[in-house]
C-alpha cells in the first residue's frame, strides 16, 4: 500500500480523529473543575458528574483508539516507518507511561473527589465553617492538577514527536 495510499491516508484520519477527540475531550478538565467550584453544590456536582463521564467513557475510548491506528500506519508503510525509530519506539513508551498515570494516579483521585462532593451534598450546609470534606477535596483537586499537567505535558511531547519525528 505505502504512504498516501488511499488505505494509509483514510487511517491517518482515523488517527488524528481519535487523537482531537480523545485527547481535546480532557485537556480542559481543569477549566470545567475551576468553573464548577463556583456553582451551588447541586450543579457543582452535576458539572462534575458530566465532566467525569464524558472523560472516562467518551474521550478514553478514543485515546485507547489512538496507538491502534498508529500501529495500522507503521503497517500499512511497506517499511517506511519502522518500530525500531526513536520517534515510534519513545512515542509508545510516553504513551504508555502516561496512560498508567491516568489510569492509576489520575482517575482513582477523580473518583474520590466525585464522592467526597456527594457526601458534602447529601450532608447538606454545615452548621458552621466548611464541611468536613471541603479541606480533602481541596488537597485532592491540587493532586489532580499536578498530575493533569504532567499528562497534558506528554500530550505535547508525544506530538512533537509525530511532527519532526526525531531519529
Amino acid at each position: 500500500m505505502g504512504i498516501g495510499s488511499f488505505a494509509y491516508n483514510l487511517v491517518l484520519l482515523l488517527h488524528i480523529l481519535c487523537a482531537i477527540v480523545g485527547f481535546g475531550g480532557v485537556m480542559l478538565n481543569g477549566v470545567y473543575a475551576s468553573r464548577a467550584r463556583r456553582l451551588p453544590p447541586e450543579q457543582a456536582l452535576g458539572a462534575s458528574e458530566a465532566n467525569t463521564f464524558v472523560s472516562l467513557r467518551v474521550a478514553e475510548v478514543f485515546i485507547y483508539l489512538v496507538p491502534v491506528w498508529g500501529f495500522g500506519l507503521i503497517g500499512l508503510s511497506d517499511g517506511a516507518i519502522e518500530f525500531s525509530e526513536l520517534w515510534v519506539w519513545l512515542s509508545i513508551v510516553i504513551y504508555a507511561i502516561a496512560i498508567s498515570a491516568s489510569l492509576f494516579a489520575l482517575q482513582p483521585r477523580v473518583r474520590v473527589m466525585l464522592d467526597l462532593e456527594r457526601e458534602m451534598l447529601a450532608a447538606g450546609p454545615p452548621a458552621a465553617g466548611p464541611p468536613p470534606q471541603a479541606g480533602q477535596l481541596e488537597a485532592m483537586g491540587k493532586q489532580v492538577g499536578a498530575i493533569s499537567g504532567v499528562l497534558h505535558l506528554s500530550v505535547v511531547v508525544l506530538l512533537v514527536l509525530m511532527i519532526w519525528k526525531p531519529t
